[in-house]
């Protein structure tokens, strides 16, 4: 198969486009992130890279927290939205019907519509360029209790989560397999053993 060489850029795919709230319970702000991941286990670390001229840019140097907010589907167009409008124009939560709930571990509000929320704490930043990259521990998480099964165990799948690639969204499909599943031993069953 031909591949086309192309210059240096983006082309990382797919990410999550996460919505990430910065500032307080009292003054909140939201913006759309798709330049974030995790960067270690332990501890938990995570990034986001945030242009400076981004009105959310200053809240979270200033505070050092944020939150990043995993969307779904069904937010796809606010998730769009709170990525092309600044909150210095508008009131991006009030206007996308959006509410917001105290976190546990840092003042940046959580998004009661997402499904998982990654409370952070931030601890370095870094000017790379275009961005400022923001490394974060991630102190806490709030998960929605409607994916809980019985066990406790997450399930990701049923909420819709969404992704970004190449300038568009998508909805993730279905579950291909979870991690390890290629290398892990069939469980064996028995036979049961007749009584005498």
């Amino acid at each position: 198969m031909a591949k086309q060489f192309w210059k240096g850029s983006t082309l990382l795919a797919p990410v999550p486009p996460a919505l990430v709230t910065c500032g307080t319970m009292d003054s909140p702000n939201v913006l759309t992130i798709g330049w974030t991941g995790i960067v270690c286990t332990r501890p938990p670390m995570t990034y986001i890279s945030v242009r400076p001229e981004r009105y959310s840019h200053d809240i979270i140097k200033e505070s050092g927290e944020f939150v990043i907010n995993l969307t779904t589907s069904s937010m796809c167009r606010i998730t769009d939205f709170c990525g092309v409008k600044s909150g210095r124009d508008v009131n991006k939560i009030e206007v996308c019907g959006l509410h917001t709930v105290p976190a546990k571990m840092v003042s940046a509000p959580l998004i009661e519509e997402c499904p998982v929320s990654l409370e952070c704490r931030v601890t370095e930043s870094k000017l790379l360029g275009s961005h400022t990259m923001f490394l974060a521990e991630i102190v806490g998480i709030d998960a929605d209790e409607k994916y809980l099964d019985s066990k406790g165990k997450l399930n990701l799948q049923q909420s819709g989560l969404m992704a970004f690639a190449h300038g568009e969204y998508f909805a993730l499909g279905r579950k291909l397999g979870d991690f390890g599943f290629s290398v892990r031993k069939k469980k064996k069953h028995r036979k049961p053993q007749k009584s005498s």
